[in-house]
């Protein structure tokens, strides 16, 4: 199930639901393992619908500041995840194959949510070769700057803010492919008339 708030192009469309045929989940449905099982629930924001600006610092994996403001000017995705996560074990080198394809195009930036220490974090950061940033969040509560638009709940899940750090669209549960991501960020360039190419 996609959840449509704006007209993506006709490829990009196609795209999008070709992918997401592998399934749906609720929001809600994380059962006792405590995380989202299925891929793709994607909704899509209309630039015109996109709420507030997300504001969240923290730290990183490695103890140091971090914060989306920073971002500002540049599309930004943000991914869910825990090491604990099987789900999250399987869209790792998707997110990866994503980040390499977007380069300075997009900042991408994980929060890593329940993990009891940060060395699980660290070396699911080393199995998969995550190289962009996470902020710790043992306790979830990273998640609330994202109220409305993802369930506390929703593990794992993947954001797409626009320049302006607004939440453009998201996936809750394994982002279907790669070439899903890079779709929807360059649906968001595109948008801004090119804004964030080439910007780190």
């Amino acid at each position: 199930m996609r959840n449509r708030r704006r007209a993506a192009p006709a490829g990009a469309a196609l795209l999008l639901g070709l992918a997401l045929l592998a399934g749906c989940s609720d929001v809600e449905a994380t059962g006792d393992a405590g995380y989202v099982s299925a891929d793709g629930q994607l909704t899509e924001y209309e630039p015109a619908d996109r709420g507030e600006p997300i504001v969240l610092e923290g730290e990183d994996l490695e103890g140091q500041p971090l914060s989306l403001e920073d971002f500002r000017g540049t599309p930004v995705v943000v991914n869910v995840w825990g090491s604990w996560c099987p789900p999250c074990r399987a869209e790792a080198p998707d997110l990866v194959e994503a980040a390499d394809q977007l380069g300075d195009s997009a900042v991408f930036v994980g929060i890593n949510n329940r993990d009891s220490s940060t060395a699980q974090a660290q070396s699911f950061e080393r199995e998969y070769e995550v190289e962009y940033p996470s902020f710790y969040s043992p306790d979830g509560r990273a998640l609330l700057a994202f109220a409305g638009s993802l369930s506390p709940r929703a593990i794992p899940s993947t954001t797409i803010l626009d320049s302006e750090g607004r939440v453009a669209a998201t996936i809750v549960g394994r982002v279907p492919s790669a070439t899903t991501v890079v779709t929807l960020v360059e649906t968001v360039i595109d948008e801004e008339g090119g804004a964030g190419e080439g910007d780190g």
